[in-house]
């Protein structure tokens, strides 16, 4: 098994707000991921287009609205290099955040979530099945559950990183790296199997501390776990167990599976976004 190379650059972050509470929690995220790594913060909202019925007053109050949001956000980012912005998205939001992406070369989306059961219920609406569906760019989501859960805010003591050893998966292994890296945090290593196999086991574990380049490995602590059972569960469970305050993930595209995570093809990856009790890195291969 090859080792990884770890090295990671986070230069443009894009935060994703519709100044909902939930949007707020994801802010200081974003910040402290900024600080850490010398990074601007670029704050997005998207407006959906007006449907035919609403007057050119409403929409320009929500207009307005919206530019008296962003001055809010704007002083909360003045201890970082930042940018505010609003744009009219059309039908979908997709087209005007990728372009937005690529003319501000993104290299990290943070954004809140509202939804407790799956992707097609986050923050945005079906706005956010549209980001984990199309996104290259990894997506840092900050659930329901992070609000209220008890957690070290944006500083990240220990990250739990999950993977089947398959290639979609190994690729968020150097941000899972990075960030251990950037916090002098614990990395724990998670592989999860179906079914107890003790040949696999010992395998499973070496393969694991073998993900970590020797030059990382007393940064960042590592430490192996090979656990049975439900995918989602036992990364939950494990998180949980570990006081994890970020667990990262890799995924594959969705041409037949709305971002799903390279364990299962149904839905581990929004089962982790939705019900995890700290934030979710998901990096697309």
């Amino acid at each position: 098994m090859t080792t990884i190379q770890a090295g990671i650059a986070l230069k443009n972050i894009l935060y994703l707000t519709d100044f909902s509470d939930f949007s707020g929690a994801a802010l200081p995220f974003a910040i402290a991921i900024a600080g850490n790594y010398g990074a601007a913060v670029h704050a997005l909202h998207v407006l959906t287009p007006p449907i035919p019925e609403v007057c050119h007053e409403a929409i320009h109050a929500d207009e307005e609205l919206a530019n008296a949001e962003m001055l809010k956000i704007g002083s909360q980012l003045a201890g970082v290099a930042h940018d505010t912005a609003i744009v009219r998205g059309g039908a979908t939001l997709w087209p005007a955040l990728e372009a937005f992406i690529r003319q501000h070369n993104i290299d990290l989306i943070v954004l809140g979530t509202r939804g407790r059961t799956g992707i097609r219920k986050l923050l945005l609406g079906s706005f956010a099945e549209e980001i984990f569906r199309c996104s290259t760019v990894p997506v840092l989501t900050i659930g329901p559950d992070v609000r209220k859960s008890e957690h070290a805010g944006a500083h990240f003591r220990s990250v739990l990183f999950a993977t089947d050893f398959s290639t979609p998966s190994l690729s968020a292994a150097p941000f899972a790296i990075s960030l251990a890296e950037e916090n002098d945090a614990e990395l724990v290593l998670l592989n999860v199997m179906p079914q107890s196999d003790m040949t696999h086991h010992a395998v499973a574990l070496a393969h694991l501390y073998q993900i970590v380049p020797g030059d990382s490995r007393m940064q960042c602590q590592p430490f192996a776990i090979v656990r049975y059972g439900e995918v989602a569960d036992r990364i939950l469970d494990t998180a949980a167990e570990r006081s994890a305050d970020v667990i990262v993930l890799g995924v594959r595209g969705a041409a037949k599976h709305l971002g799903a995570a390279t364990h299962l093809e149904g839905a581990t990856a929004h089962k982790v976004v939705a019900h995890a009790r700290c934030p979710v890195l998901t990096v697309r291969a």
